[in-house]
């Protein structure tokens, strides 16, 4: 009973005022149908995106692989009591990002990027993936530096679909920073 009561004491004060700094983050706290207060700040959606830096800029319905690591070293030294080795941070690793799209009958151009490749010469480029919010705004950067295709993957047909073509292009990149905001 008392932590009901403790609950209703709270929510009568945060519905007292119109907003409230939670650590540093101002929050705009409204009422939803059922008259509980719930706050604006929403994550990201993951839908609204854009990618350039490719040869005539297609647009994407996917990116994955935006990931990074460090590589872990291991040491122990003969003299040492433990008998454990320790861990350091090794070299950063990047993966390989994938990115789908659509297939469209005059449009060759991730064919021809691909097609460049030759024993080691290949037109790399710095590819920029921003991650959008409601406005259009980036509010999320990663920059891939160096990149080149490294596998182009045609659709999957199938007789009794009806999914669009989609193609997929692998990317290799040597490094990748991140930014937030625009």
């Amino acid at each position: 009973m008392q932590r009901l009561r403790h609950r209703l004491r709270l929510a009568a004060w945060l519905n007292s005022r119109d907003t409230l700094s939670v650590a540093n983050v101002h929050v705009r706290t409204e009422m939803n149908m059922t008259g509980e207060t719930q706050n604006t700040a929403w994550p990201l959606p993951k839908f609204h995106f854009s990618v350039t830096g490719m040869p005539g800029n297609p647009v994407f319905q996917e990116v994955s692989g935006l990931e990074t690591e460090a590589q872990v070293i291991e040491y122990r030294a003969g003299s040492s009591g433990i008998f454990a080795p320790i861990k350091m941070p090794g070299l950063a690793k990047v993966g390989n990002i994938t990115l789908k799209k659509g297939i469209f009958v005059t449009d060759q151009q991730l064919w021809t990027w691909f097609k460049s490749i030759t024993m080691n010469s290949v037109a790399r480029s710095t590819i920029v993936v921003k991650l959008l919010d409601e406005t259009g705004k980036p509010q999320y950067t990663w920059q891939l530096n160096n990149a080149f295709p490294i596998k182009l993957s045609g659709t999957d047909m199938k007789s009794d679909g009806n999914e669009i073509a989609v193609e997929s292009l692998e990317i290799a990149f040597e490094t990748m920073s991140m930014s937030v905001g625009g």
